[in-house]
């Protein structure tokens, strides 16, 4: 038998290496693509654990709705989701949205007090790995965390952890936590994909983080007929334009160095709040991309804290 040169057997172990890193990568994207769609989701969260003996569980939370998760930009290494939360027949809402951004270096850690610092991670941190970064209703930031899409046994699987504001479900009911640390896992199912967590309500001050309570959640995303979106794809289509103006906006804020802080409300009103009224008034004027970029630049500036 004719021996093969050390060359020709170390090219061909090269290739397979090559080969099967893109697969994996094929893998991921696409198993990030099928989180898009149209779906039911139910909200399911239960305190289940204090250090506190005399800590008691809030209530059990319980809640439902339809969403489209419209995939907004796909590129070989990063992927734009966007929720349109649908609450009736001609009611919908500009929903969170999460980036999938693949070997991502650049960061935001959040820290308390509407406050996220800039983190810098090696390439060996982020080698074939995943960042989930997730904003706001508005497109301010919220969490950002890196994990591994692993791919085995037919399951499909991404997971990792962070510190993140506290949930919209809570976060004007209660003060006596004031982080929320997102054991977060993203797993495909047979009907759609299921986000589940593991979370520990932490109380962050100057002398260190302390354990108020854990809490397990889980946010089902089952199909749903698309039908029920007619109404949802018709006004996401007119509102499109300028919110990928208020995105490139907040791309800047982001590129910029320094910690992020954000103020509460500005004349009485939240971020969120001027920017909807802004979307509409963009509609009914008929504004440009540029029109859209300059006023919201102005609006998103006046609730920047400051960045140092």
């Amino acid at each position: 038998m004719k021996k093969i040169p050390g060359l020709i057997v170390l090219l061909i172990a090269s290739q397979a290496t090559l080969t099967k890193a893109q697969s994996k990568l094929e893998q991921d994207r696409a198993a990030i693509l099928a989180l898009g769609g149209f779906y039911k989701v139910t909200f399911d969260y239960a305190e289940t654990f204090s250090p506190d003996t005399s800590y008691r569980n809030h209530p059990q939370y319980h809640n439902y709705g339809y969403e489209w998760a419209v995939v907004e930009q796909e590129t070989p290494g990063k992927i734009v989701i966007q929720h349109i939360l649908v609450t009736g027949d001609s009611s919908v809402i500009k929903h969170w949205r999460e980036d999938w951004v693949y070997e991502e270096q650049n960061i935001l850690t959040f820290d308390k007090n509407n406050t996220w610092k800039k983190t810098k991670l090696t390439p060996a941190e982020t080698k074939g790995r995943w960042v989930q970064k997730v904003f706001q209703v508005d497109d301010s930031p919220r969490y950002e965390s890196i994990g591994t899409w692993v791919h085995v046994d037919a399951r499909h699987q991404w997971q990792s952890e962070c510190d993140s504001p506290l949930p919209r479900r809570e976060f004007t009911k209660r003060s006596d936590y004031n982080v929320l640390r997102r054991g977060n896992r993203v797993y495909l199912t047979a009907n759609g994909w299921m986000y589940e967590q593991d979370n520990q309500k932490i109380i962050r001050t100057a002398d260190g983080d302390k354990l108020l309570t854990r809490e397990k959640g889980y946010e089902e995303f089952t199909r749903a007929d698309e039908a029920k979106f007619a109404f949802a794809k018709n006004w996401w289509k007119q509102q499109q334009s300028y919110w990928t103006a208020v995105r490139q906006v907040w791309d800047q804020v982001y590129a910029a160095p320094g910690t992020l802080q954000l103020k509460g409300k500005v004349d009485g009103k939240l971020l969120f709040e001027r920017l909807f009224e802004m979307a509409d008034q963009s509609i009914k004027e008929k504004w440009d991309a540029e029109k859209s970029k300059a006023a919201t630049r102005k609006v998103i500036t006046s609730y920047l804290e400051k960045t140092v």
